[in-house]
């Protein structure tokens, strides 16, 4: 599976943008769409994740209200709207896959990881 994460940029405080994740490959080895992020000099957190059905979605606490996560596996693809950004939101996105349908929080649980899209929010 590869996947590839687009759509980041630099917007305002409050402003919204929305990335996409488009997988190719093996995807029906897809269960889970999760989305992390990644801060200069901090660790690699987890966002948001979808169940590549669609049925189920999970949220960080500090993105909970703001961010939306959803996916459309006819278009192999999952998309993360986020809303009301703000310049602690600041950081390189990733999108990451993995075969187990449990969801979980834990990077090292993924098995498939995108190159990560910048998005800088400033005040």
């Amino acid at each position: 599976v590869q996947l590839q994460a687009s759509g980041g940029g630099l917007v305002q405080a409050g402003d919204s943008l929305r990335l996409s994740c488009a997988a190719s490959g093996r995807t029906f080895d897809i269960s889970l769409v999760g989305w992390f992020r990644q801060a200069p000099g901090k660790e690699r957190e987890f966002v948001a994740a979808v169940t590549w059905s669609g049925g189920s979605t999970y949220y960080a606490d500090s993105v909970k209200g703001r961010f939306i996560v959803s996916e459309d596996n006819a278009e192999n693809a999952a998309y993360l709207q986020m809303n009301s950004l703000k310049p602690e939101d600041t950081a390189v996105y990733y999108c990451a896959a993995r075969r187990g349908v449990h969801i979980v929080v834990v990077a090292g649980a993924y098995d498939y990881w995108g190159q990560g899209t910048q998005v800088t929010v400033s005040s």
